[in-house]
C-alpha cells in the first residue's frame, strides 16, 4: 500500500473529504480489514498519508469494475506486494497472537483436531484449507469431500486446481489455483469460521538449505479459537480466493460483516494451556522421530 517513510499528514476527516469515503466507512474498513492503516504521529490523533488516498481511491475504482469490498482490498494490498499471505495478514491484524516452530507431525495433529471437531460439532461452517500443492490435497480428499458435505462453502488452496470439470467433481469442495510466486504455495492452514466452533491454525514452511526428507519439515506457526481471530483469516482467505478465481460468486459475501465478540478470558486461558500442550506433544514426536506419510492433514505431506 503506502511506501514506506511516507509523510503522514492527513486527518481520517481529511482522507475522507479527499476520497470521498464517509469517516464511519473508513473506520469500519480500518477495524475488518486493517486498512487503511494510519500511523500514530506524537502528540497528535492518528495520520493517514497520500499514499493512503491513492489506496482508497484505487479500492473505489476496483468495487466500480465489480470486486466486492474485501477483493478490493486485498487487490489494491496484492499489487503493492502485501496482503497476499493469509499467515501474514493474521500476524500484522492479530500481533498477540505467539509463534511456535512445530514439526509436520504436530501440525497434522493440530490439524486433524480441527476437521474432526468442525465435522462433527460445527454448523455450516466455512471452511478454507492452505495445501501447498494438488498433490496434498489429492491425498485428503476423502476427508474433505465429507467436511464440504456439511459445511457452507469449502475452499482448498492448491498449485494446479483438478482437470476434472468442476459441475462433475463429486462435491461442493472448490480449488482456487495459486500462481507459482504466490506465497500460499508455502502455507499450511486449516480456518473454521462457524459461530459456534471458530478455529484455525495457519503456518508458513521454514526455508532450509537443502531439501529435508518430508517427515523433518518445520513450519512456523499460529493458532487460535478466539472468533475475532479466526473472522480475520476467513475473511483474507475468502478475498484471495476470489481474486484467483474470478467470474465466480463472491466468496467473501458470505463471511458476515458484522465482527463477532472477542474470546473470553476462560478461553484465552485455555488457548495458554492447549499452546503449552502443542509444545510437549511436538517435543515427545520429535523423540520419537515420527514421521507421516505422504499426503496426511491440510496441507498434504
Amino acid at each position: 500500500m503506502k511506501s514506506e517513510g511516507a509523510a503522514q499528514d492527513l486527518s481520517i476527516g481529511e482522507l475522507s473529504a479527499r476520497t470521498g469515503v464517509p469517516v464511519a466507512t473508513l473506520r469500519s474498513w480500518e477495524r475488518r480489514y486493517g486498512f487503511p492503516s494510519a500511523a500514530h504521529v506524537a502528540g497528535r490523533h492518528r495520520r493517514f498519508s497520500e499514499g493512503d488516498v491513492e489506496d482508497v481511491l484505487r479500492v473505489k475504482r476496483h468495487r466500480s469494475a465489480g470486486l466486492g469490498l474485501a477483493a478490493a482490498v486485498r487487490r489494491v494490498a496484492i499489487d503493492s506486494g502485501h496482503g497476499s499471505s493469509v499467515f501474514a495478514e493474521v500476524r500484522r491484524l492479530h500481533p498477540e497472537l505467539v509463534p511456535r516452530v512445530m514439526s509436520k507431525a504436530a501440525l497434522m495433529a493440530v490439524s486433524h483436531a480441527i476437521e474432526d471437531e468442525c465435522c462433527a460439532r460445527a454448523a455450516l461452517p466455512r471452511l478454507f484449507g492452505g495445501f501447498q500443492t494438488s498433490g496434498f490435497l489429492r491425498a485428503s480428499r476423502i476427508r474433505w469431500n465429507e467436511l464440504a458435505r456439511t459445511s457452507q462453502v469449502t475452499v482448498a488452496f492448491v498449485d494446479v486446481a483438478s482437470a476434472i470439470p468442476r459441475d462433475e467433481l463429486p462435491s461442493a469442495l472448490m480449488e482456487i489455483p495459486m500462481p507459482a510466486t504466490s506465497p500460499l504455495r508455502r502455507e499450511w492452514f486449516v480456518i473454521c469460521d462457524a459461530e459456534d466452533l471458530p478455529a484455525l491454525l495457519v503456518a508458513v514452511e521454514l526455508p532450509v538449505s537443502r531439501p529435508r526428507p518430508d517427515g523433518q519439515r518445520t513450519f512456523e506457526m499460529v493458532w487460535s479459537a478466539d472468533p475475532a481471530v479466526v473472522r480475520t483469516a476467513a475473511r483474507v482467505a475468502a478475498a484471495l480466493a476470489d481474486i484467483h478465481l474470478p467470474g465466480q460468486p463472491s466468496l467473501s459475501d458470505l463471511i458476515p460483516i458484522d465482527d463477532p465478540p472477542p474470546a473470553s478470558e476462560d478461553l484465552r486461558r485455555a488457548g495458554e494451556l492447549f499452546d503449552r500442550v502443542m509444545g510437549y506433544l511436538d517435543r515427545k514426536l520429535a523423540r520419537h522421530e515420527i514421521a507421516s506419510g505422504p499426503g496426511a492433514g491440510p496441507a498434504g505431506a
